[in-house]
């Protein structure tokens, strides 16, 4: 009885002597709590469905809690591993002083209460308080209206505090796992015991290296299809797991290479530092292939975000070039009456109309090989598969606003995606000549990696040629009633106007009205709220990227702080072995100095090529919500790859200092 009164004064004693390396966590873990806290407020508030083009937020929002949970999940499990690792030569003498298992257990247990509690209690205070500042700067980013009340919503207390007691539950389990199995004696000496040499080095390595390669290879050639995201997951799974098995195999086997190569490793300088990093990179492995790997996510997040950032106007404005676009069919509306009725409402709000663009459009569905067109199969291909539009040279000149001339068997090609490259075109067999191939077409932005929505459009001579190229493809795809389809053509009416787009709506709702009431009217697309919508979208994604960022950034420090922590206490008792050798202060400190250096450069070496090869992959997931500027990722790549590596060096001198401070205790 005496025993267990005694038990919750020391857990709050190992607490706060262990302070060095339970605070930080205490504050990793207030952060992740209050992050985790912030979206499912966000989630779970009312006021999030009734605000306009939220429906994007959410989803994304949704997506991202249940990413981070998972993040979050393993950063705390590593992290709870170490501090046990530190702890076990305490609870293997509270075991040899007459404490049983069953009492370390319970200080065990008393201590994941204690820290659960003041994690839970830390994150939420702070939740509470800037959790309406991270919703504001959501709605900022996203582009929605930010005069809102944001209440607190217990149940997004509820579903923080049942997912991190399921975090702290399995922390416990593995605490008593590593304790209730080990002797006294291992448990004295388990602070000093890294990682065990792997089995089948050699082939571990190999292995290591083969997916590694694999995994660049598969993200240098993928390609813009159906399997883009599989082979996403694919190749970071490969990256990942050729970075474990390098750093615990591979650094190992190359450190034994050359131990055995006498020519090298016989010589004083060269004999210290292959030793000791050999024995540095056995105990280090994991966790340096954690640094690597958060190293990575942080370097791609901030690439991605900033790009995204920079190049949000660009990536709206690619998919909703007009402010309205509206559909007629079988071109029964006069364009005279139409350009009228603008000029009336120009007029009446006094906004200026920048274009208005009338073509008739009938979509093809076709694929390409090479210069020629041929019907599409049921195998669809992104790659080759396209829509193609011919316009008239007259429809041509009126949205261009120029005069060209062409023969009957000329044409004008555009392609939004990839240039078409050939002088002759073939078109289910009608042959044309390409007088000019076109860099630029306004309603259809050109961007090379605009494989999901690229499109042709050809320019012919006058409407008789471009009945016949729609003839032969009707024929050729087996449509029945031919004279019907050709006259199916949808009339566009494309209004572009002048200001912001918050100015423009009383203008393009009274015309969208009007244009209702006229014949063959179809339908017609709001570019205003549909850019509002993207915004919402894009802006949900900035806002996790940049939470994100934050993140994974925090985990790498706090890997990086643990990581000192732990090279110091190994280095402690060397300090002395080393002098007691002959060697000085001065030769200690360089040598020891160097390995460290070269312990933590390793994963800062292997997060830049492991984002060099990616980056052709995230360019290409990048195109997918359309963004194709790839001189702005290039240069978004050379800024952030410089400023991590910066910000890489400033944390490590920071962290080194509670290095040295830990092996001074030895002098």
């Amino acid at each position: 009885m005496k025993k267990m009164k005694l038990l919750p004064l020391l857990a709050i004693r190992g607490v706060i002597q262990n302070g060095q390396v339970y605070y930080p966590y205490i504050a990793a873990g207030i952060f992740s709590v209050f992050t985790y806290f912030a979206f499912a407020s966000i989630l779970c508030n009312d006021i999030i469905a009734t605000l306009p083009k939220s429906a994007y937020a959410w989803m994304m929002l949704s997506i991202g809690k249940v990413l981070l949970a998972i993040i979050l999940l393993f950063f705390l499990i590593y992290a709870n591993s170490f501090l046990v690792k530190r702890r076990q030569k305490e609870f293997g003498l509270y075991n040899i002083l007459g404490l049983e298992k069953k009492h370390i257990a319970g200080i065990m247990l008393m201590e994941t209460v204690f820290l659960y509690a003041v994690v839970m209690i830390g994150g939420v205070l702070l939740g509470v308080v800037l959790t309406k500042l991270l919703f504001l700067l959501l709605l900022r980013m996203s582009g929605m209206p930010a005069d809102v009340r944001f209440t607190f919503e217990l149940q997004a207390f509820r579903e923080t505090a049942v997912f991190y007691a399921g975090v702290f539950l399995v922390n416990y389990a593995e605490d008593l796992r590593l304790v209730g199995k080990a002797k006294p004696v291992e448990l004295m000496s388990g602070g000093r015991r890294g990682e065990r040499e792997p089995r089948f080095l050699v082939l571990c390595a190999i292995l290591g290296a083969a997916a590694l390669g694999f995994g660049y290879w598969t993200a240098i050639t993928a390609r813009m299809d159906s399997m883009i995201f599989m082979n996403f997951f694919l190749a970071v799974f490969l990256v990942i797991v050729g970075t474990y098995l390098l750093f615990t195999s591979g650094s190992v086997a190359a450190l034994k290479f050359l131990r055995n190569r006498k020519g090298i490793y016989y010589k004083p300088r060269n004999f210290i530092t292959i030793s000791g990093m050999l024995y540095r990179m056995k105990k280090s492995a994991a966790s340096l292939s954690n640094i690597c790997i958060f190293s990575t996510m942080v370097i791609i997040t901030l690439i991605c975000t900033i790009s995204l950032y920079a190049g949000m106007d660009d990536m709206i404005h690619f998919v909703c070039p007009y402010d309205m676009t509206v559909h007629f069919r079988d071109s029964k509306v006069d364009q005279e009456e139409v350009r009228q009725k603008i000029g009336e409402l120009e007029n009446k709000y006094g906004i200026a109309v920048q274009r208005v663009d009338i073509y008739d459009s009938l979509g093809l569905s076709c694929r390409q090989d090479g210069n020629t067109f041929v019907t599409r199969d049921g195998d669809f291909n992104y790659a080759n598969d396209y829509k193609v539009s011919f316009l008239t040279m007259e429809e041509y000149s009126e949205i261009e606003d120029l005069e060209e001339d062409l023969s009957e068997d000329e044409v004008f090609i555009y392609c939004s995606g990839r240039d078409f490259g050939y002088d002759n075109v073939n078109f289910f067999g009608k042959e044309l000549r390409v007088k000019e191939e076109l860099q630029s077409f306004f309603p259809k932005p050109k961007a090379e990696q605009s494989l999901f929505s690229a499109e042709y459009i050809i320019i012919v001579k006058d409407w008789q040629i471009k009945n016949d190229c729609i003839r032969v493809w009707a024929v050729q795809n087996g449509v029945e009633d031919i004279d019907t389809f050709l006259d199916s053509d949808t009339r566009y009416v494309n209004v572009l106007l002048q200001g912001k787009d918050e100015e423009k709506t009383d203008f393009l709702n009274e015309f969208a009205i009007w244009c209702q009431t006229m014949p063959g009217f179809s339908k017609y697309d709001d570019g205003v709220d549909e850019r509002a919508s993207m915004a919402a979208m894009y802006g949900g994604l900035l806002f996790i990227g940049v939470l994100f960022g934050v993140i994974f950034f925090m985990c790498l420090i706090l890997i990086m702080y643990y990581k000192q922590i732990q090279e110091g206490y190994e280095d402690r008792g060397g300090f002395n072995i080393m002098k007691k050798v002959g060697m000085s202060d001065r030769e200690i400190r360089s040598t020891v100095h160097r390995q460290i250096i070269m312990v933590f450069g390793l994963p800062l070496i292997g997060a830049v090529l492991h984002t060099m090869a990616g980056m052709q992959m995230v360019q290409k997931l990048m195109a997918v919500i359309d963004l194709f500027n790839w001189s702005l990722m290039a240069w978004c790549t050379v800024g952030v790859v410089a400023l991590f590596i910066l910000v890489y060096g400033i944390s490590y001198a920071a962290t080194s200092k509670v290095y040295y401070q830990i092996v001074k205790q030895s002098q």
